[in-house]
């Protein structure tokens, strides 16, 4: 694929609206649980707290194997943030799997 140019397939993909949708909700998750960046960084296990930042404002992402440590320390359910990442990283693939089910 040429530089610079997207496949049709990605023409309509709006991920970075999806990831700062998800970086709210998990603001909203950390401060409900009394933590800040720095703490919650050193709860699942991230070298520095300013990667805490940059998922929040949606320039990050958590990977999946790391969603259950993300859970514990902002007191979700494995499942209910298992769906909301899904929900937020992966948009097309929750609604093949869940439909319009929200969250």
């Amino acid at each position: 694929m040429a530089k610079g140019r997207l496949s049709a397939d990605m023409k309509d993909v709006e991920r970075p609206s999806h990831r700062a949708e998800a970086g709210r909700w998990l603001r909203l998750k950390r401060e409900a649980a009394g933590l800040t960046q720095r703490e919650l960084a050193e709860k699942v296990g991230a070298l520095y707290y300013t990667y805490i930042s940059q998922v929040e404002l949606g320039q990050g992402k958590i990977i999946p194997e790391r969603w259950s440590a993300w859970a514990e320390a902002l007191d979700v359910h494995p499942r209910i943030f298992s769906m909301k990442m899904l929900q937020s990283y992966e948009p097309y693939a929750y609604k093949m799997i869940f439909g319009d089910e929200e969250i």
